[in-house]
């Protein structure tokens, strides 16, 4: 794991109010805990919340009005010495589709053009629209919006990540992890006819539940042991990965596979907690898949 340590060492959340600088400090995501991820943290490990500013509300609201109030993290790297802030907005919800991608588009197109965040196919696919929506990371393209009006929805980028911009978290080290696992069918051998690399149906079936991952990055950034140790735990994200490719029996490279996890940080950083399996916008189950991995390096 050599390979994806940086010269500059990410500095833990506990470290972060007393020798950040102020530029590294204002663009480290924030995210007050609450349920089972506030319980992983303890008291001086929380960050403090960025500063609450006034509301914007969207111009000539009617009488019949469902009006509804939306705080989103803001921070830019234009104004580096300016703190995050939450700013908070109003819609109409009578006006705005039903998902909170709906409201975000509906905020940058009409009330502040300024709002930065990523979305794409809005279908569930892509998994660019990832972040912390009411304490849970999931995309917002699948998020309805409650449609109690007193809830006042916050919604943060995804939590204990390097802020680009408002709701865009640095992937970077999430996609060179991705990388070094190797992500593609190794094979030395060709098929007799030359033609594709069969399996059958009961192999074919082992990928389901695997496969499906559209690499959100959800489950890695809800997982502890990713937040303290991401640079050199795997993660949950990649390890599903990693074990999509173990489990598949077109592939020849499984001993290189297994050898590349076999150190005390890749894969045995995970301690079970299952915030991967219940955060998946996908449904999917990280956390068999690494216990899966564990039984494979133990028995094979």
């Amino acid at each position: 794991m050599a390979v994806l340590r940086t010269t500059t060492s990410r500095i833990l959340a506990s470290t972060r109010p007393s020798t950040l600088s102020p530029f590294l400090r204002r663009t480290y995501a924030t995210v007050e805990p609450i349920s089972n991820l506030g319980e992983a943290m303890s008291a001086t490990q929380r960050p403090v919340s960025p500063k609450h500013t006034s509301t914007i509300h969207e111009p000539a609201q009617s009488p019949e009005a469902r009006t509804k109030t939306f705080h989103i993290y803001r921070w830019s790297p234009d104004t580096p010495t300016e703190k995050p802030k939450m700013q908070s907005y109003t819609l109409d919800l009578n006006k705005t589709g039903p998902m909170v991608l709906d409201a975000l588009i509906r905020i940058k197109n009409e009330v502040d053009p300024t709002l930065t965040f990523r979305r794409s196919c809005r279908e569930g696919i892509c998994g660019s629209c990832a972040m912390n929506i009411d304490g849970v990371n999931t995309l917002a393209c699948l998020c309805r919006i409650p449609a109690n009006t007193s809830h006042e929805a916050r919604i943060y980028p995804l939590p204990h990540t390097y802020v680009v911009k408002d709701l865009v978290p640095d992937l970077t080290q999430f996609y060179k992890q991705y990388k070094s696992i190797k992500p593609y069918l190794q094979r030395d051998t060709k098929t007799e006819d030359g033609l594709e690399n069969r399996q059958s149906p009961e192999d074919r079936k082992k990928l389901d539940g695997l496969y499906e991952c559209i690499l959100c990055a959800c489950c890695s950034t809800s997982c502890p042991s990713y937040w303290w140790n991401s640079e050199e735990y795997l993660g949950p994200a990649v390890l599903l990965q990693s074990y999509r490719w173990l489990a598949d029996s077109r592939d020849e490279h499984k001993a290189e596979r297994k050898e590349m996890l076999d150190n005390s940080m890749s894969l045995y950083r995970c301690h079970t907690i299952l915030n991967c399996s219940r955060t998946c916008p996908k449904g999917l189950n990280p956390g068999k898949a690494i216990a899966e991995i564990k039984k494979t390096m133990a028995f094979t």
